[in-house]
């Protein structure tokens, strides 16, 4: 999926962005590539657990991971675009009870997630972005 649209408007906007995302709290990450070893940009709803960040692997409930996933399973080492700010973080990827409540708490805010994983029957990962 070819990105550069919305994350254009994402930083000519101070990361308000329409489309899809419009209504959303988006932020862009910028993580390594697991296959090709290239920076790959890519935007995320967000939402917020104790200072941390949680984006949702959902990929509007398909039966495969985004490929982003692998990227932050490979390199967790990402930098974050948040506005007009930037900043490193660490992705971590979350299990168990942790992840369950972390997806109730980003689909809380944004009710679609709960159809996107009444669509698959993968476990939907979760991740925390936290500060380095």
């Amino acid at each position: 999926m070819d990105n550069s649209k919305i994350i254009e408007e994402f930083r000519k906007n101070h990361g308000k962005v329409g489309g899809m995302f419009e209504g959303m709290n988006i932020l862009l990450v910028t993580a390594i590539g697991a296959k090709s070893g290239k920076e790959i940009t890519f935007p995320v709803a967000y939402t917020i657990d104790d200072g941390q960040y949680i984006i949702v692997a959902s990929k509007g409930g398909a039966p495969e991971n985004p490929s982003w996933y692998y990227n932050l399973t490979s390199h967790p080492q990402v930098v974050v675009e948040l506005g007009d700010e930037k900043f490193n973080a660490v992705a971590k990827e979350t299990i168990n009870e942790e992840r369950e409540r972390l997806f109730d708490l980003h689909a809380k805010v944004y009710p679609t997630f709960y159809e996107y994983k009444a669509k698959t029957s993968r476990v939907i990962p979760v991740f925390l972005l936290k500060r380095a």
